[in-house]
């Protein structure tokens, strides 16, 4: 087995580079890498539905999407990911456990009661410690996992919050689940480097790097795909949402479809004191990105009093991007 431990806490850079190497290598690689503070919504999920935005962008929490499927997680300095590739071989040969349960018995040995659940997770206790997603491309195998070590458990909380009462759509849902950390169970203490360095020397094998141009081709893989807007957003399924929300002039209540992360159809009412209609406002967001900086482009373009009394455009803004508050 080859070992190597990206330096790199940039989420975009890291899963770039694991793409990378699953596509470039050979024989069985182990990566072990951590992420500031991310979002990594699983690759068939609503981006929009499963993450806070508000709470995303108030606290600098990148938003991006990764190449497997399964549910939305939360990266920190305190999570440590693990990434198996290899070849693909026989069915038998991909289940879930082939991967999971070496990294469970490196737990065990480290005295946490670590055991496998049948949604495939690692549970500590009744808590969930680590989950995992799988990919195959052409001939090779990727199996990567969280594995939560001392992360904010309360940002965990707070960024993945949604209402599904507000949405109507057929994207894969996430599902919620206790979660604790690893170093609550450890008899003697270690950082997140310490225990990234055990895992490295439980698992053996020889340590590799890359070279500067394959570092420049992972760079650019992150530019032109992990940090696009359209990577992350515009692959959602179409959905629907509802939000409500009151501000000093009034309440607005924003019903807006959504497909391929653009506005398609937008209605918003409330009590706000209007003296022109509406609809000229719903009209200029039909086709734009449900993005912040283009949603504040459009309505700055107006005289809002007009429209919304004393609701500014930011309100107007936090009332569409905060549809999982």
């Amino acid at each position: 087995m080859y070992i190597l431990c990206l330096e790199s806490v940039d989420p975009c850079m890291n899963l770039a580079a694991e793409e990378y190497i699953m596509t470039h290598s050979t024989g069985d690689v182990l990566l072990l890498w951590r992420n500031d503070h991310t979002v990594v919504v699983g690759r068939y999920q609503n981006t929009l539905e499963e993450v806070n935005q508000e709470y995303a962008l108030s606290h600098g929490i990148t938003v991006v999407r990764r190449n497997t499927g399964g549910g939305c997680v939360y990266h920190d300095l305190g999570n440590l990911n693990y990434s198996f590739i290899t070849d693909a071989g026989k069915p038998e040969d991909l289940t879930i456990e082939v991967f999971t349960q070496p990294v469970v018995d490196a737990l065990r040995a480290l005295g946490v009661p670590a055991s496998l659940t049948g949604r495939n997770d690692i549970l500590a206790g009744e808590k969930k410690v680590s989950g995992c997603a799988q990919t195959i491309q052409g001939s090779r195998i990727l199996h990567h996992g969280t594995l939560l070590f001392s992360s904010q458990l309360e940002d965990v909380a707070a960024v993945l919050q949604v209402r599904p009462e507000k949405f109507q759509s057929k994207s894969t849902k996430s599902v919620r689940s206790r979660v604790g950390n690893i170093s609550d169970f450890l008899s003697t203490p270690m950082s997140v480097l310490q225990f990234r360095d055990y895992l490295a020397t439980w698992f053996g094998g020889e340590e590799f790097s890359l070279t500067e141009e394959q570092w420049d081709e992972i760079r650019a893989l992150a530019e032109s795909k992990y940090r696009s807007w359209d990577w992350t957003y515009k692959e959602s399924p179409a959905f629907r949402f509802t939000n409500r929300q009151r501000f000093e002039g009034g309440t607005v209540e924003a019903g807006v479809s959504i497909e391929d992360g653009y506005i398609t159809d937008i209605a918003l009412r409330g009590d706000f004191l209007a003296r022109r209609n509406v609809a000229e406002i719903e009209q200029a967001l039909r086709g734009q990105p449900l993005r912040q900086d283009a949603l504040l482009r459009v309505l700055e373009g107006f005289a809002l009093q007009e429209y919304f009394g004393s609701i500014t455009a930011n309100e107007l803004t936090q009332c569409l991007l905060s549809v999982c508050v």
